[in-house]
């Protein structure tokens, strides 16, 4: 008697296309939900709220990275995986940094920034986490230091936090998220709303598209000036990455005090 084999993959489309239902009208329900006229006391209660959050945000960032020292951020796409060339190269970086005197914050996720707290980790430095809320879930990885592992709900206290303490930014490889830090803080510096940090961007053949599009379009355009392109340096290796970042504060004399 033979016995009928069952067709897991009908079931897992089926599940998939339950799943893409439920997605789409949830973004109908927060759209719809953004053009509802609220009375005055269901605006005022959710802004009140909304308000007394960001402010313990603040509150609990400040609090625990005041004191942190020295950092460089790596900032790198979540979906890289341990086997990929960029993750080992991420995982170098943050190794030779804390050699040099650096903790090392990432985003605390899964990906470069695991590899950016595993080799702070490895080195025996401190190895930070600002992680984030998402629908996915995002964890803490597993090499972020216990006491310096910060979660937050909204992106924009955690972009602050990321600007406020960090010496440098090391951007690896990425998608959006990467882009979004890295252009924000070209845009803060280019303004002069920060003062002028090393941004080492790693990964020449990545970043050659991007690059060329910033000459071509950008810059023959008139919307940014040649100028804005000696506000980040392109390199390939860990040990040029880390030098840009000793080369640019040993200009003025100043060095990490681990």
């Amino acid at each position: 008697m033979k016995t009928k084999k069952k067709d897991h993959s009908k079931s897992n489309n089926k599940k998939s296309d339950a799943d893409l239902i439920q997605q789409a009208i949830e973004e109908e329900h927060r759209i719809r939900k953004a053009f509802k006229d609220k009375d005055w006391a269901e605006i005022k209660g959710a802004n009140s709220w909304m308000i007394f959050k960001v402010m313990s945000e603040f509150v609990e960032g400040m609090e625990k990275l005041a004191k942190i020292g020295p950092c460089v951020t790596i900032f790198g796409s979540a979906r890289t995986r341990p086997s990929h060339a960029y993750y080992k190269t991420a995982e170098d970086i943050a190794y030779h940094l804390v050699q040099h005197g650096y903790g090392v914050i990432t985003g605390g996720g899964p990906g470069i920034m695991e590899a950016g707290n595993k080799g702070a980790h490895r080195a025996g430095g401190k190895s930070v986490g600002l992680n984030i809320f998402l629908p996915f879930e995002q964890k803490g990885n597993i090499y972020i230091d216990p006491d310096k592992l910060i979660t937050f709900d909204y992106f924009f206290v955690r972009k602050v936090m990321f600007v406020k303490y960090s010496q440098g930014f090391i951007v690896m490889p990425g998608g959006f998220g990467t882009l979004d830090e890295l252009t924000e803080a070209l845009t803060l510096i280019q303004t002069k709303k920060i003062g002028r940090f090393p941004i080492v961007m790693v990964g020449k053949k990545f970043w050659q598209g991007w690059l060329k599009w910033v000459k071509d379009v950008l810059i023959e355009e008139g919307m940014i000036s040649e100028e804005d392109l000696d506000l980040f340096n392109l390199v390939d290796t860990p040990e040029d990455a880390v030098k840009v970042i000793d080369d640019f504060y040993s200009k003025y004399l100043l060095a990490p005090n681990f």
